[in-house]
């Protein structure tokens, strides 16, 4: 009997503690801070389904753009995605950001001047979930901006997988 009180307390003690490192850890890794501007984010096309993709063929790929019509130099941090299946860079003036999925934290910030634009690349590997991972898939890509409308903005892609092998 002491035997189990004195386990089961071990086993309590544990998960406390590893839930309380979770906690710090992830209050800790805030990611980038953006400051204040008069920019104004506008994406056009915010969606895509690539149709149905088999699995066997490799990675898809789609790249969205967005403008910056404000008069504020555009800023864009905190990029994650819904899986780690999905990746996302994002490319200004030429230069491309590191990749971001969905466990990213970075200090990286992208700044869009005034009337120019970017450009979001979204990968998806249709195998990384393997067998178990066929059929309809939703992935969303968010990234956090200065523009007080709009402080955060949505990609959602979507596809039907299959594994033509079987």
């Amino acid at each position: 009997m002491f035997k189990d009180k004195f386990l089961l307390s071990i086993i309590i003690g544990t998960v406390t503690l590893l839930s309380l490192g979770i906690v710090l850890v992830s209050n800790s890794s805030s990611g980038a801070k953006l400051t204040e501007s008069n920019s104004e984010v506008i994406t056009g096309v915010s969606s895509h389904d690539w149709g149905t993709i088999d699995m066997n063929d490799g990675v898809v790929k789609k790249t969205f753009s967005l403008t910056n019509e404000g008069e504020g130099t555009l800023e864009l941090a905190n990029v994650k995605t819904s899986c780690a299946c999905t990746y996302a860079i994002i490319t200004v003036n030429g230069k491309k950001s590191p990749q971001f999925g969905m466990h990213s934290v970075s200090s990286w910030t992208g700044k869009v001047e005034p009337g120019e634009e970017a450009q979001v690349e979204v990968v998806f590997d249709p195998a990384f979930h393997g067998p178990q991972g066929v059929g309809a898939i939703s992935r969303q890509v968010t990234i956090e901006t200065n523009d007080k409308s709009n402080p955060a903005i949505e990609f959602n892609l979507t596809a039907n997988v299959i594994n033509a092998q079987n």
